[in-house]
């Protein structure tokens, strides 16, 4: 009996044994499935800190944008009326150089306007049918040729008889055009001028040629003041001096009709400071 007992006593002992670690088991199971829901739990904690941490200084960064937005808000209207009033300004100027120009085209377009006129008329008188006489217009500026074998003998500057009757008909256009001036150029070629001890050179010549040409248009009514002698020798030769009929060509007098350069100019000058404001 007494056997017995202890038999059932062990077996109660093992039995009891065997369910404690069956429940430790279970609870050692339970409490790592809890750890790992603890891990996993702080791992999210500190990943939303850190995106709070960063929401934080965005929310920061996006509140000064907003303030310096409306700061710039403010400006930004100054500003817009600083500019408008400073295009307006700026249409205004631009209105006021549009008319200057305007006006300076057309004073430019009436001096064109006259020069034409004057050619035509200077070729009317002259006769362009004369090969001994061109009348032409070079950068607004009436040009009218003569030969001086309808002038001049050669090798002297006293103007012949003949040649009186066509400076007459340039004469009666100069004179109706009293604003114009009058540049009287003697041209000779390149062969050199035997000295007469009164002119040395070839430059002496076309200068005393031009002051004979003067001093005729002068007796033709020409005043003085509006008429000027140049003399340009053989320097500004029309074709090579190498034959005869070349140096024809190049022996010549240039009368020079244009509007009277100071007066011309001034007038340019003034529309051109005017328009830049000086």
């Amino acid at each position: 009996m007494r056997k017995a007992i202890l038999a059932l006593s062990a077996l109660a002992l093992v039995t009891a044994s065997c369910g404690t670690k069956k429940k430790l088991a279970e609870c050692e199971a339970k409490n790592k499935e809890i750890q790992d829901l603890l891990n996993t739990a702080t791992v999210k904690l500190n990943t939303c800190l850190a995106e709070k941490d960063q929401l934080n200084s965005q929310i920061d960064f996006l509140k000064k944008n907003n303030s310096d937005l409306i700061n710039n808000m403010g400006n930004m209207t100054t500003l817009t009326a600083k500019g408008a009033e400073n295009v307006e300004k700026a249409l205004e100027s631009m209105k006021e150089k549009d008319l200057k120009i305007s006006r300076l085209q057309d004073a430019i377009t009436r001096k064109d306007s006259v020069t034409l006129a004057l050619v035509s008329s200077m070729k009317s008188a002259v006769g362009i049918n004369d090969p001994d006489i061109q009348v032409n217009v070079e950068k607004g500026v009436v040009f009218i040729s003569i030969s001086d074998k309808l002038l001049f003998k050669s090798g002297s500057y006293i103007v012949s008889e003949n040649a009186k009757t066509v400076l007459g008909k340039v004469a009666m256009v100069i004179k109706s055009k009293p604003d114009f001036e009058c540049m009287v150029e003697g041209h000779t070629d390149n062969v050199p001028y035997k000295s007469n001890g009164v002119l040395l050179d070839n430059w002496d010549l076309s200068v005393k040629r031009s002051t004979s040409i003067i001093r005729v248009l002068q007796e033709l009514g020409i005043p003085s003041k509006q008429m000027i002698a140049a003399g340009r020798g053989e320097y500004i030769p029309l074709v090579e001096n190498n034959t005869a009929e070349n140096r024809q060509t190049n022996r010549r007098t240039r009368i020079v009709i244009l509007p009277k350069i100071d007066q011309f100019y001034d007038m340019i000058e003034k529309e051109m400071k005017t328009l830049s404001g000086k």
